[in-house]
């Protein structure tokens, strides 16, 4: 029970009468405290939600127009007016005043005095904080249990329920749903998790959010193991409606949410590592391909059945965007898919079990819709890898899957989702060969310009790369380069001497492109 009007005039022993019920509720709204006064004007003196004791004194000085209208201006919630000897009725314009003005107004026997009523006030807030407390206490070591048990956000947002009826969610900062309480909660569609979403991300975050057909929802921060903040509890309702109590217990919930943010960060660390390493032994072919299959199980998945690969770019940036991975691990999630998702440095590739070759396709377009609506990036691509018959075909399939990735990222427009074969460039003949080969072939070629640089600082295999990247043309080459075209051709023909190849020969121009594109793929 919190410090309210409607508490005090549950207690008989205080003898107050209700007069005027003021605009609030009087069962609901917090009492501050009590603040006892004969001031004419009080209201500098009166903090937001306090319970004025009169006995009137005031009267003689001013109207009870005037008193009454400081009482609104302090934002008082409510005024007792303590008869006595001299005044043994309440006055009737204070009566009509506070009529007037809403304000709740309560008549005192005369046989009770105010210490009374302070002391009652001290016995409620007391119970109260040690109800708080009490509940604090039970409701941690409830959470505790929960999330020792592993049921996550959705556990904490339960046990919370049973103590408070609040429509809550729990969103991280790619605006998906990680828990939802309440038909409200339940509700949200994409388009506020998104808000939500975007809302976390900025900083600092707000204390409030305003979704579409809802209103203001409070935002209690839930910070993962390195205190940045990677989800949200919210309340689907503006801070002003929260009671203390509520607010105090959101509070606490979001911190038992970062425990559990921590936990699965760490989980998901681990997992990463285990799945670049599943990428690694893949790549290396013979030499841990018996190290394949046990890892392929522990992720849950059949080595020996049929997988597909599927190697996906987000955006323009570099590396995968923030919340790119996550976004793929629930996109395999809800359709119950086990799959290993491993982020590159520039790509995020899938390894699943998969039989139907038809709707492999199908598929990738899915995850590319879903990726460029959740992400709102401009352009998401995804390679498609040939269905392995099993494990022992990984490799192909990883290296054809990369490759048509990388093609398909470095067109602006056409298709976001192809196989190996459609995509028919050069980089799929260097895809069949080991990276091995291929590293000894850039090293080969490239290696007296990467010697020259290191000695000189001359910046030639950068000269060659904006130079095939310009199609051979001077001028474009040189504003690229911010260097004079007399500079750039001393470059290139110190390149064709060091290289043996010379870049307006067809043939050494080849060499000396497929060179550079190798040393990508190597």
């Amino acid at each position: 029970m919190v410090l309210s009007v409607g508490a005090l005039l549950a207690d008989p022993t205080l003898e107050l009468t209700l007069l005027v019920r003021g605009a609030g509720d009087i069962g609901k709204d917090e009492v501050l405290w009590l603040h006892n006064t004969e001031l004419p004007d009080p209201a500098p003196y009166i903090r937001e939600t306090e319970l004025v004791l009169t006995n009137g004194l005031w009267h003689t000085s001013i109207t009870a127009d005037a008193f009454v209208g400081s009482l609104v201006r302090a934002r008082a919630s409510g005024l007792v007016f303590g008869l006595t000897k001299e005044t043994p009725q309440v006055p009737p314009d204070l009566v009509t005043a506070c009529e007037n003005a809403r304000i709740t107004l309560l008549k005192l026997s005369i046989e009770v005095p105010f210490t009374a009523i302070t002391q009652a006030a001290a016995k409620i807030q007391s119970e109260a904080r040690t109800d708080v407390l009490e509940g604090m206490i039970r409701r941690g070591n409830a959470l505790a249990a929960s999330l020792t048990r592993g049921a996550g956000a959705t556990g904490v947002l339960e046990i919370l329920s049973k103590d408070y009826d609040l429509p809550l969610l729990v969103v991280d900062r790619a605006g998906s749903c990680l828990a939802a309480m309440g038909e409200a909660a339940k509700g949200i569609d994409s388009d506020q998790l998104r808000i939500a979403g975007q809302a976390l991300a900025q900083h600092p975050p707000p204390l409030e959010v305003t979704l579409s057909g809802v209103g203001s929802a409070v935002v209690y921060l839930v910070e993962g193991a390195v205190g940045s903040v990677d989800a949200g509890l919210l309340c689907l309702k503006p801070l002003h409606e929260l009671e203390r109590n509520e607010q105090a217990a959101l509070e606490q919930a979001a911190r038992f949410l970062s425990l559990e943010v921590a936990k699965k960060q760490a989980l998901h660390a681990i997992e990463s590592r285990f799945s670049g390493e599943v990428l690694e032994m893949i790549l290396s072919g013979a030499a841990r391909a018996a190290e394949v299959p046990d890892r392929l199980r522990a992720f849950g998945i059949d080595p020996s059945g049929p997988l597909a690969v599927l190697t996906i770019a987000v955006g323009a940036a570099d590396a995968p965007p923030e919340g790119s991975t996550e976004e793929v691990e629930q996109f395999f999630r809800s359709r119950g898919t086990p799959v290993i998702v491993a982020a590159g440095s520039h790509d995020i590739v899938t390894i699943f079990p998969w039989t139907n070759t038809g709707a492999l396709a199908d598929l990738a377009e899915s995850l590319a819709e879903v990726l460029a609506l959740r992400l709102a990036l401009d352009r998401t691509v995804v390679g498609i890898g040939e269905l392995a018959r099993n494990a022992a075909g990984l490799r192909d399939s990883l290296v054809r899957s990369r490759e048509a990735c990388h093609v398909l990222r470095r067109r602006s427009r056409g298709p976001r989702t192809a196989t190996f074969a459609e995509v028919g460039t050069h980089r799929m003949l260097l895809g069949l060969h080991d990276r091995t080969i291929l590293r000894r072939f850039a090293d080969d070629v490239l290696g007296p310009l990467r010697t020259a640089d290191a000695r000189n600082g001359s910046e030639l295999e950068r000269t060659l790369r904006a130079f095939l990247r310009n199609d051979g043309h001077w001028s474009a080459t040189a504003t690229d380069l911010y260097v004079h075209v007399n500079t750039l051709r001393n470059r290139i023909s110190r390149i064709t001497e060091l290289t043996g190849r010379d870049v307006n020969k067809v043939e050494d121009a080849v060499d000396l492109f497929l060179a550079l594109e190798a040393d990508e793929m190597g």
